[in-house]
């Protein structure tokens, strides 16, 4: 598709080496090879989701689309107990796009990153994180702000884009969070965004992996039906997340509140009750994605579920929203 607008796009484009620049936001369990290829071929950019999965099936994932010669990133998890071993093996195969996500990478993993010749694309949750990462040698930033789906910031996309977009402009910045259409995506770039991120749109894609009943409980959903989890307390930090409400939201509550009760006592510590968490979502996640318990399992969405209306192959969902933001840029321009 031409792009009428180009210069708006041309940055993002550039800096990913796509069509347009349209990202796939990683979804553990959703964003595999099989996604990622489809996205890309659209003319996108698809992220593997490394997750917590074991490094055999990562290398074999990124085997399948260096094979395929996919353009691609891999979203690494610095909060899974895999992570160390994703970072080398990714760097060991010549990973071209490494994000980091999670929490914030050492400048170490920066490095190592960066050594091994890919671009390094790092989450900035706030004004200081942005210069941090900046200056610990990231390539590129992408801004998701809390109406994003799963593991979340606490502050929103319009606030993000005030203190972080209009502020920086030493590496492209991607929008993320609560995004599903392409006329907001065409003011996104206005603003001076490089592309922005989508998930949850991705998610109920034909050619997600995701099981037919989680695709048909997002396309029902309302945008207020995902809610972020709270932190009860400080003694056990943990990352909010978004995810339509169900018994497996009340389920963490009850293993939150459970934990603290033993840190207080003494009968674990903080890293092991971190661990309990993530593998809590880990595995409730699976059970939402594969298996389609729409009850027990986690249905990690964002707000802008409320703007998802049906199941689309990849390459119209992609196709719809260059068309319907160039159309944007016509109503604006002409």
């Amino acid at each position: 598709m031409e792009l009428r607008y180009n210069k708006y796009w041309e940055r993002g484009k550039d800096f990913l080496n796509v069509d347009y620049p349209v990202i796939s936001g990683a979804m553990t369990w959703i964003s595999n090879s099989n996604l990622v290829r489809a996205v890309s071929d659209a003319g996108g950019f698809g992220v593997l989701a490394a997750g917590n999965m074991p490094p055999e099936l990562l290398e074999e994932e990124i085997h399948i689309l260096k094979d395929a010669g996919t353009n691609f990133g891999v979203n690494l998890i610095t909060i899974a107990p895999n992570f160390k071993d994703h970072l080398d093996l990714a760097a060991s195969m010549k990973v071209p796009y490494l994000v980091f996500a999670g929490s914030f990478p050492r400048r170490s993993e920066i490095k190592t990153a960066k050594e091994s010749g890919a671009k390094v694309m790092c989450f900035a949750s706030t004004e200081s994180i942005a210069g941090r990462m900046i200056d610990a040698g990231a390539d590129a930033l992408i801004l998701e702000g809390s109406e994003a789906g799963g593991h979340i910031g606490h502050v929103s996309t319009v606030v993000l884009i005030q203190q972080v977009l209009f502020k920086f402009d030493e590496v492209p910045i991607f929008i993320a969070g609560g995004i599903a259409t392409g006329r907001m995506v065409a003011h996104m770039l206005l603003m001076g965004a490089a592309g922005v991120q989508l998930g949850t749109l991705f998610a109920t894609c034909k050619e997600s992996p995701a099981h037919p009943a989680f695709k048909r409980r997002y396309i029902r959903a309302r945008a207020r039906e995902a809610y972020a989890t709270p932190q009860y307390d400080s003694a056990l930090p943990v990352v909010a997340v978004r995810a339509l409400v169900n018994r497996g939201t009340r389920e963490f509550s009850r293993l939150q509140l459970g934990l603290l009760d033993k840190l207080k006592k003494g009968e674990i510590s903080r890293t092991d009750a971190q661990y309990q968490v993530e593998n809590f979502w880990m595995g409730a996640l699976r059970k939402a994605v594969l298996e389609g318990d729409l009850e027990s399992g986690s249905l990690m969405a964002g707000q802008s579920v409320g703007l998802v209306k049906e199941t689309k192959p990849v390459k119209d969902i992609i196709n719809n929203i260059v068309s319907e933001a160039e159309k944007e840029f016509d109503r604006i321009f002409k």
